[in-house]
């Protein structure tokens, strides 16, 4: 048990795990602002445009509610289908988001990549091969 225990330790605390998770809880708050970016700002803009109509209000009501002295029994049966066009212009909007943030990275990486490497210092002893040979070239000046 004590092993095992060692080996999830070792496994939680690998650089990449530690990695995926900030990226998971950063996405996570990437798409709560995304989607109020959409919800809040972009869809009533797009609704004013369409003539005032509130893309989450849109549905098709396949059976009404039942209500019985006023109180409902039975909720009303909707496809909610702008709700389905909130959540597709959400993904949309993250996922150019991304797309353009990964091609950032990629092509800071390409940049990096074309730039030349330095030399590699050649070996201690073909150093001391080149420092007695300019000392000999010294001499004879």
């Amino acid at each position: 048990m004590k092993k095992m225990l060692q080996e999830f330790k070792d496994f939680a605390m690998r650089g990449n795990v530690i990695d995926m998770a900030v990226g998971i809880i950063l996405g996570g708050a990437f798409g709560k602002i995304v989607s109020s970016l959409v919800g809040d700002i972009i869809m009533p803009a797009v609704g004013l445009l369409v003539g005032g109509v509130n893309f989450t209000d849109l549905k098709i009501t396949l059976k009404q509610a039942v209500l019985e002295g006023g109180a409902e029994i039975a909720p009303a049966v909707t496809i909610n289908y702008g709700e389905f066009l909130q959540v597709t212009f959400d993904f949309i909007i993250i996922a150019f988001a991304i797309f353009l943030m990964v091609k950032g990275i990629n092509s800071f990486h390409k940049k990096k990549a074309e730039e030349p490497a330095a030399p590699a210092a050649p070996p201690a002893d073909i150093q001391l091969l080149t420092e007695i040979r300019d000392l000999l070239k010294e001499e004879k000046k």
